[in-house]
């Protein structure tokens, strides 16, 4: 179902999905409260650059909050009255949850309870957040399908990302709250996290220094332009789920439900070899990579590739921005931000 809204909470709008979604929404005129902990997983100063960006606009709010602090969530919520909250903040990456798993528990089970809980109270009228391609796990079957099954998760950040799935559902199915999870898909471009391949490989080689090429670069991913994921996420914010009439506890969809919640793939839709990426990345610097050639880390999959059909059927998008296209847009970004040549 179609909906109108004004304001908008976008949590780790700090983030890289974060900031890029909370940019589009203030130049359609929205108004965007952010809400970002600003933790240092990764450089804090990329952080704070891309919310100096944020804060050039009239209509954009920050609160500096933690999610798994219930008191500061609520403080947030009672300022405030959100049409639409986008939850994005999460703690993030595969490998570093086999390190600090409590940060996960924290952060995506902790913190998104409490989300819940503010958007049942608050009577929100669409909560979208984002799941992770990490939720399918050890299927092979491709390419990855919403109506998959998927309870074989291979890393806790991935488990973490189903419980929210899991969850959502119970608020939906206890107090309808509308809820979507979008599974997003290997996302790349402009302001990206330094801990992803991308921005590791970039500066590495810019350095001379060599690349870690895991699984001898077999490896395959839907890489995913940054825009591209924000037109997804814009045009679901504006599609309040319904439930499916066609749903049976006989054969439960796991991509539907009886009650209004939805999930959606967002990715391109055309996996790619990391030695095809790598090649990519080189033909973009003019320079080529050394390279370390290891195997596939405990947590990873070999490969995603993203079905993206009922995103197209029910919100007419389908993203397509070619991988070299959006690796030239990083690297003048890259090249632009740190002062190189």
């Amino acid at each position: 179902m179609r909906m109108d809204y004004d304001q908008v909470l976008v949590t780790g709008a700090a983030g890289f999905i974060g900031y890029h979604l909370s940019e589009r929404l203030l130049a359609e005129g929205k108004r965007v409260v952010g809400l970002d902990n600003m933790n240092s997983y990764y450089d804090p100063l990329l952080k704070e650059a891309r919310l100096e960006k944020l804060r050039l606009h009239s209509s954009f709010q920050f609160h500096k909050a933690d999610l798994s602090d219930s008191a500061s969530v609520q403080t947030v919520f009672s300022k405030h009255r959100f049409d639409v909250v986008v939850n994005l903040a999460a703690q993030a990456g595969v490998r570093y949850s086999l390190e600090n798993p409590g940060a996960y528990v924290n952060a995506n089970l902790v913190g998104f309870v409490n989300i819940l809980e503010a958007c049942r109270h608050s009577k929100v009228k669409h909560l979208v957040f984002a799941s992770s391609s990490s939720v399918y796990g050890a299927n092979t079957k491709m390419p990855f399908s919403i109506h998959d099954n998927v309870d074989h998760p291979v890393s806790l950040y991935a488990a973490s990302k189903k419980a929210n799935e899991l969850m959502a559902h119970t608020y939906s199915h206890l107090f309808g709250l509308p809820c979507t999870g979008l599974r997003f898909f290997t996302v790349y471009g402009p302001w990206g996290r330094p801990d992803m391949a991308l921005f590791l490989f970039t500066k590495a080689i810019l350095e001379d220094r060599p690349i870690k090429v895991f699984n001898h670069g077999k490896m395959k991913r839907d890489f995913t332009y940054i825009d591209d994921i924000v037109e997804g996420v814009v045009r679901v914010m504006a599609h309040q789920p319904e439930p499916n009439p066609k749903w049976s506890g006989d054969a439960p969809d796991p991509g539907t439900s009886y009650t209004p919640y939805r999930l959606y793939n967002i990715g391109n839709n055309n996996p790619v070899e990391l030695s095809t990426f790598i090649e990519e990345i080189e033909s973009a610097l003019g320079k080529k990579a050394q390279k370390d050639y290891m195997d596939l880390q405990p947590g990873d999959v070999p490969a995603t590739y993203a079905d993206v059909d009922a995103l197209t059927q029910d919100v007419g998008f389908r993203p397509d921005t070619p991988l070299r296209e959006g690796i030239r847009k990083f690297i003048e970004w890259y090249r632009s931000y740190y002062h190189q040549q």
